[in-house]
This record gives structure tokens, C-alpha cells and sequence, in this order.
């Protein structure tokens, strides 16, 4: 009788949980920075603006006077472009038709909700939207992140989210449709060490010698 190998495969854990967490977020995610504040995660190459309302189901859910789906800010490549639906003033005019972002701008949708746009680091196509008003998301954000295929957190001004205390950056990154961490170092991601990158899951924290993250699905 011939004789054979049963040989069994196990999974490895930390991928899988990797890859669910683009599964699982499909579109959105809060990162929670501690001292820092909280950031809405946009993983969609598009992201609609409106009014938070609970039958309404934008991207970017504000807590303003603006229309239940007022605008759509979208990528392409490295470039991004915002389609108004309903009033957007873009660099001091009114703008009809889908229009160009360039770093710095400043968006008006409605009559009061103020937003500016960067995309403050030169390597990463993410861009940054941030509140110059006293409108917030819903659920309630410091600001936007419309993420590319990295996230950069750190010291330094031309990072995505800037952590004025952190003494090395902190990056996630797409890697095969899965999400990882990598900083240079021993980091912990849910209680597990790894030495300079791991693979996250939906709802991970990820700890350094002087930085905490918490990642909370949507």
C-alpha cells in the first residue's frame, strides 16, 4: 500500500488579521493618537461630504448646515479633485463643475463649514482635511485622513498626523490588500512584539517606547 504526508497548514494569524482589516473598515476607521486626538480614516480613492443624518450614508459625515450629500472629493494618482453637488466655494469663488485641490487650499461647502485641504508630505499622495470652523464629524474628529498608501505619524510638520512628542515616526501602509505598521525599533501590536513592522487588524493598538494607537472600525 503506497504511504503518503498529510501535511496541515496553518494560518498565520498576524496576516489574516492584517488583511481583515481592509476587509472589515471597506471604507473608513477611527485612529485613536493618544495625547493627540482622533482622525477619520478614509480608505476609498473617493469620499462624499454631508450632512450627518442617520438615513445618510456619506463618507465624511459634518455637523454642519450643508446638504445631505453635498460634495465628493476624489484621487486619482497623486491628484485630487472636488465635485460639488450643492454650494462649494474654492479659493475665494463658487465653484459649478469638478475642480482641482492644490495643497493649502481652503473649501467653503454651504454658508459656513470651512475645511482645509493639505497634502503636507511630498512622498505620500494622503491627503489631510482639517476644520477651520467649530463644525466636527460625526462620529466627532480632529480631522480627515484620505489615505493613499501610507499614513505617516510623527514629529515632523510635513507628516499626515503630527505627534510633537514622538521621537520616531510611526507609518501604515498598504501591503497585498492588508494593512501593516512599520517604525523603526520594537513595537507591540495587541500585546505581541515585533521588531520594526507588523501587520494590524480592524480594531488593533499598536505601542512604542513613547507612542500609543488605537484603531477602531466603522
Amino acid at each position: 500500500m503506497d504511504s503518503f504526508v498529510l501535511f496541515v497548514v496553518r494560518p498565520v494569524r498576524g496576516l489574516l488579521k492584517g488583511k481583515r482589516v481592509l476587509e472589515e473598515t471597506r471604507k473608513r476607521m477611527l485612529l485613536w493618537v493618544d495625547g493627540v486626538g482622533g482622525f477619520l480614516v478614509c480608505f476609498s480613492p473617493q469620499a462624499t461630504l454631508g450632512q450627518a443624518l442617520p438615513a445618510c450614508d456619506v463618507d465624511i459625515p459634518l455637523s454642519a448646515d450643508v446638504s445631505r450629500r453635498h460634495a465628493m472629493i476624489r484621487r486619482h494618482t497623486d491628484e485630487y479633485v472636488i465635485e460639488p453637488w450643492h454650494p462649494v466655494v474654492l479659493r475665494g469663488r463658487e465653484v459649478e463643475r469638478p475642480e482641482p485641490l492644490r495643497d493649502g487650499d481652503r473649501i467653503t461647502l454651504g454658508k459656513s463649514m470651512q475645511i482645509e485641504f493639505t497634502q503636507p508630505h511630498a512622498l505620500s499622495a494622503t491627503a489631510r482635511l482639517m476644520f477651520s470652523s467649530r463644525h466636527i464629524t460625526q462620529p466627532a474628529a480632529d480631522g480627515v485622513i484620505l489615505m493613499g498608501d501610507s499614513l505617516i505619524l510623527g514629529p515632523q510638520d510635513h507628516n499626515h498626523i503630527v505627534c510633537r512628542e514622538w521621537t520616531r515616526d510611526v507609518i501604515l501602509f498598504r501591503r497585498s490588500d492588508q494593512l501593516w505598521c512599520r517604525s523603526l525599533g520594537d513595537i507591540e501590536v495587541d500585546g505581541a512584539s515585533f521588531q520594526d513592522e507588523a501587520p494590524i487588524g480592524p480594531n488593533s493598538r499598536i505601542e512604542g517606547s513613547d507612542f500609543s494607537v488605537a484603531l477602531e472600525t466603522l
